[in-house]
């Protein structure tokens, strides 16, 4: 499992924004495809965190995951070191 080909890229608006600060999670746009467990799977190895739950959706622009990660991971750092600020 390449985390590479099921993770393609955050998907960064206000709302996800507010979110990552209130919940400790981020949103990424994922493989249509690929389940919450490889997703899991998939964010714990780009990372390196722990992750508590995923939640998915489709919408038209793809398939959305909100991750939420255990508290001793910090969704703004991550934020920090993928770039979305």
């Amino acid at each position: 499992m390449d985390p590479y080909n099921i993770i393609f890229h955050p998907y960064v608006t206000e709302k996800t924004m507010n979110f990552m600060e209130k919940n400790n999670a981020l949103e990424f746009v994922v493989k249509r495809n690929a389940d919450k467990n490889t997703i899991k799977k998939a964010i714990e190895k780009l990372f390196e965190v722990k992750v508590k739950e995923v939640n998915t959706r489709i919408t038209k622009t793809g398939k959305h995951a909100i991750v939420i990660f255990m508290p001793e991971f910090k969704a703004e750092d991550i934020g920090m070191r993928i770039g979305i600020f």
